[in-house]
């Protein structure tokens, strides 16, 4: 048990290491496809005019990237908890009806 702990430590290592290795390499720039859309548009049509402004815009990168994460872990929740009732229910009428 002790060496397959520390296989997955040092794989997690690794991954942590590689992640932040291919970062500097890229500069640290990790852009969206939101940022690339706009730079092609202004190539193709200069005078394009968006339809609409944002309601609010995040002060930061950071900021805007926090609410990405809890936006995805609240789906994540919901997501698991759908499929924990669905498979639960399926145990508990299988239960039910060999009783």
């Amino acid at each position: 048990m002790k060496k397959k702990n520390l296989i997955l430590s040092v794989i997690c290592v690794f991954l942590i290491v590689g992640s932040y290795c291919i970062g500097s390499i890229r500069g640290g720039e990790f852009g969206g496809a939101d940022d690339q859309i706009q730079e092609t548009v202004k190539e193709v049509n200069g005078n394009y005019k968006p339809w609409f402004n944002h309601v609010w815009e995040p002060p930061s990168g950071e900021i805007e990237s926090l609410l990405f994460a809890l936006q995805a872990s609240i789906g994540a929740v919901f997501i698991g908890y759908y499929i924990g009732k669905k498979k639960n229910a399926k145990t508990n009428n299988g239960a039910v009806k060999n009783q």
